[in-house]
């Protein structure tokens, strides 16, 4: 992982790999979703996905909802419970966090924040800004992933500047299923697939879960970091991008390597990767509060 993007020449060097874009911070490391997920087996999920893919007409993937960060790209995200009147949610990296990359086994709750996010319209135009008023999550273990609160509530966004936010996916992805890799930084799509799963993603002292595969159209790089993964089937977030292999290394920093249940490691040079998020709303409750003792809450405690 490369530390995170400070401009656009950060950016660029932080390549595609591990950490795929964090302000000034870490390149591209790679988000899981915090428990190993407890879906379908993988032929079956090949088989839903494939008939999935057959009967979705294809949609249409565009910039709203999506953010700028000082160093990564990120998205304005609501769960199944979100009121209108909650105060809205951004969506991004565990590695893109203003404060630097968390260690191995560090979660961060509740921290105050004043950052601001860059939202961008439909055709990549920059709208305006909002502004976060604390972290509500992050971490690098299991996944790598970062939640920012923000002062407006998703109504004051929808008036002030057309936009609504991204729906979050409840279901695990599904191998072949349509995907867009929406960069809100570099204002650039990546279109590919979802080519399957890793068990267990590493990278440097970092490892994630169940971490979501992508086919090598989605050559991602630095900056692209924390990018919203569209299921375009549906339309919904189903993973945050975060890592590629740059050279081919075996699991050191901006080259993760797969291992399996078993312990095997195989690396997949110019391959990115995304953290799954469907269990990410299981976390949060009224009022977009998050509470990590809900029933079936597996992102990690501090």
């Amino acid at each position: 992982m490369k530390s995170p993007l400070v401009g656009a020449l950060a950016t660029a060097v932080l390549g595609t790999a591990a950490l795929v874009g964090t302000a000034g911070t870490a390149g591209a490391a790679t988000i899981s979703d915090a428990a190993g997920h407890t879906a379908a087996p993988a032929l079956q999920r090949t088989a839903d996905a494939t008939a999935t893919a057959a009967k979705a007409f294809p949609r249409a993937v565009n910039y709203a909802g999506t953010v700028a960060l000082s160093n990564c790209s990120g998205s304005i995200v609501r769960m199944p419970t979100s009121t209108d009147n909650d105060p809205a949610l951004v969506l991004s990296n565990g590695h893109c966090l203003e404060g630097g990359m968390p260690d191995a086994g560090e979660v961060v709750t509740d921290q105050p924040s004043s950052r601001s996010f860059t939202v961008l319209s439909a055709s990549a135009g920059n709208l305006g800004t909002v502004r976060a008023t604390k972290v509500v999550y992050g971490t690098m273990t299991d996944t790598d992933v970062s939640l920012y609160e923000l002062s407006s509530t998703y109504a004051q966004i929808k008036q002030r500047y057309g936009i609504k936010a991204l729906d979050m996916a409840t279901t695990h992805p599904v191998k072949g299923a349509a995907i867009a890799v929406v960069s809100g930084y570099w204002k650039k799509t990546y279109n590919c697939n979802v080519d399957g799963f890793a068990y267990r993603l590493k990278e440097g002292n970092w490892t994630w879960k169940d971490s979501v595969r992508y086919t090598s159209p989605c050559n991602v790089i630095g900056g692209t970091s924390g990018s919203p993964v569209i299921d375009v089937a549906s339309g919904k977030v189903a993973a945050v991008n975060n890592t590629i292999n740059e050279s081919g290394q075996r699991c050191t920093v901006n080259n993760p390597c797969e291992v399996d249940a078993n312990g095997r490691v195989s690396v997949r040079r110019g391959i990115g990767y995304a953290q799954e998020t469907y269990e990410i709303p299981k976390c949060f409750g009224t009022g977009n509060k998050l509470d990590l003792n809900r029933p079936g809450c597996v992102l990690p405690k501090p």
